[in-house]
Formats: C-alpha cells, structure tokens, sequence
C-alpha cells in the first residue's frame, strides 16, 4: 500500500471465501476509552474480534490484518443479500469512544486519515461508492457506529461513499411501530432496494424501526428515531434517484 502504516498484526483472521473479492469498505467506531485499548483487544486471541485497519484520534494509521484476508470486524449482517460480510469487506476501526463514552467528535486530522486511508483502499478494490458503509447499515439494531456525527458528507466530497443533503425534517404524515399495508411495504421495498437487510411484509415491526434508524443515522442524522416521516422517505427516494442516475 502507498500510505504510511504502524504495523500491529492481530491474530483474529481466516482466509476469504475462495474467489470472493473485496466489494464493501465498513467503516466503524472502536466505541472504547482510547485506541490503545481498543488495539489490545483488537489483538487479543480470546476476543476473536479484529479490523483491517485502526485509525487513532491523531490519525496515525495502524494495519492489524493484510488486505488479502478476512478480519473479524462485522459479525452478523446483511447487505443487498450478502451476509459473510466479513469475506467481502474491508474492515476500518476508527478510535471514538462512540455512544457510550458520549459521542466525541472526530477530530479534523483523524478525518483527514479516514480520507486518504480510504483512497489507498479504493485505488486497489473496485467497491462501488454504495458500498461505502457503516457498521450500523449491515447491522441495525445491534449497532449503531460510526454514530450520527459522524461527517459522510465530507468523505463523499472526498469521492469516498454516496451522500445526499437531506430533506429538511418537517411536519407531516409518519409511519411508525404497529403500522401496516402497502405504504409500509413499499417502504420497505425501497430500502431493501438501496442494499438494507429487509423484508418486504407490509407491517412496520421492530426490524423496520431499526432499518429505518440504521437509514437516519447515515442519511438523516438530525432525528434518530425509527420513524418514517416526510423528510426520511424523500431522502430515501432521492438517494435512490441519485444512485440509480449515476450507475
């Protein structure tokens, strides 16, 4: 690789799926106190957890698993079908103590490694600027980072990943929890379309408050809170219209 890297080898790997290339860059918060805890445990045998890459708060950039092999970042997910992500993706852990250690912001020169880490990764892999994802789109409900603060907007200035300005949040008709029929369904139609892991069941269950969550924390990130109202739908449809316009 081109950029500059401290090496930390991790223990936690296995081999890809045989001929299965890399398509999925994830991005994700340590959620820990510093990096260097979040290093030792993505090194430490008994966790069975790892990352190709950790970035610290100053932006140094430490390489933990070769490219070449599967790291053990994602767990359970889905996207547009795919489920061992982890046979698919490289896998980026970027120190920030994240919901828990209360939302810090990501500091300008550790930004500024995301990016270039980033284009290192994308000059070698084709992975489709869609598939330019957080860990909590591949897994929603069960996690939530890199969080709603964290700038996709700017990577995607970057040429890193897709974004959209957002429709502004307004007054309007919603769909929520316990909601049902063919407006849930063709909601949940157009998420699945986008890559989300959904079915289309035309009732609005746990899942799709969590889908729709997982959407706003990455698209919509003034108001988190699972619930489809005016601003998240035009969002998604307009993201759609943009990705499928430039495909």
């Amino acid at each position: 690789m081109s950029l500059a890297c401290i090496e930390r080898p991790s223990p936690n790997f296995n081999e890809r799926p045989s001929g299965r290339g890399v398509d999925i860059l994830l991005l994700h918060y340590t959620g820990m106190e510093s990096a260097e805890a979040a290093a030792s445990r993505l090194c430490d045998p008994a966790a069975k957890v790892s990352s190709h890459y950790l970035v610290d708060e100053a932006g140094a950039v430490t390489r933990m698993v070769p490219e070449h092999l599967r790291a053990w970042h994602a767990g359970a997910g889905n996207w547009a079908g795919e489920t061992d992500i982890n046979g698919c993706s490289i896998g980026i852990e970027i120190a920030n103590g994240g919901h828990d250690f209360g939302s810090p912001p990501y500091p300008d020169v550790q930004m500024r490694a995301v990016e270039a880490l980033c284009l290192d990764i994308l000059s070698r892999h084709a992975i489709p600027a869609r598939r330019v994802l957080g860990h909590s789109d591949i897994a929603p409900g069960r996690k939530a980072d890199p969080g709603e603060w964290f700038d996709w907007a700017r990577l995607s200035r970057a040429g890193i990943g897709v974004w959209i300005e957002p429709e502004p949040v307004m007054e309007g008709p919603v769909l929520s929890e316990g909601d049902r029929g063919d407006t849930v369904a063709e909601l949940q139609y157009l998420l699945a379309d986008y890559g989300y892991g959904i079915e289309v069941l035309g009732r609005y269950d746990e899942m799709t408050k969590a889908v729709v969550a997982a959407f706003q924390r990455h698209f919509r990130p003034e108001k988190v809170d699972g619930v489809a109202d005016v601003s998240t739908v035009a969002t998604l449809r307009r993201l759609l219209d943009t990705v499928k316009s430039t495909a």
